[in-house]
């Protein structure tokens, strides 16, 4: 009698957990109904058909900040600079971002280092480090504008580090200690005279 009550109160237990679902105030759950789309729940507290209704996919809706690796990028004076940064991103429809890409973290890291690498073999060396608002800007808008059809919203981008390669540092140098040279021999010439 004790294990026939101990084994209902194990199924009563198990159709309780499958039956209630809380969802919390961050996230948004995609349930399927027999392995097809059935609904997005809301933060709060929902009851399932056991069995039948399921979890497929939970979201977090609040601003995600995502590391895009540094890599290798030739800018258009053919100097390499190692670049690396930030994605914000926030998903805005749960159904879609369930659906409309297997993994759109991963999406977005790979569309980030490709826009970058693009936008980047657009500008001089120079240009890379003074015009960093204006590289963040136009690899938000082709980000967001790939990313739509994925139910997630790019809300901006930051670099980080852009490194230029050492040989590129030591060409720099060689530079700037031959300006150096030639100033001071300016300037000693004219004591001269």
């Amino acid at each position: 009698m004790l294990t026939f009550l101990t084994v209902l109160f194990l199924i009563a237990l198990v159709l309780l957990w499958k039956t209630a679902c809380i969802v919390p105030m961050r996230d948004a759950f995609v349930i399927e109904r027999l392995g097809k789309f059935r609904k997005v729940l809301e933060p709060g507290f929902h009851i399932l058909i056991p069995f039948f209704d399921r979890i497929a996919y939970r979201h977090e809706m609040r601003e995600q900040v995502i590391d895009v690796p540094s890599q290798a990028c030739i800018t258009r004076d053919n100097m390499q600079v190692a670049v690396d940064g930030l994605v914000y991103l926030r998903v805005i429809d749960p159904e879609r971002a369930s659906y409309g890409i297997e993994d759109y973290r991963r999406a977005a890291v790979n569309l980030a280092q490709t826009t970058m690498r693009s936008e980047i073999g657009k500008l001089d060396l120079s240009q890379t480090f003074s015009e960093r608002d204006a590289l963040n800007d136009s690899i938000v808008r082709e980000i967001d504008k790939a990313s739509d059809p994925w139910g997630v919203k790019v809300l901006r981008y930051e670099i980080r580090n852009i490194t230029p390669s050492t040989d590129v540092i030591h060409t720099l140098e060689k530079q700037m200690e031959a300006e150096r040279e030639k100033r001071a021999e300016i300037t000693r010439a004219d004591a001269e005279r």
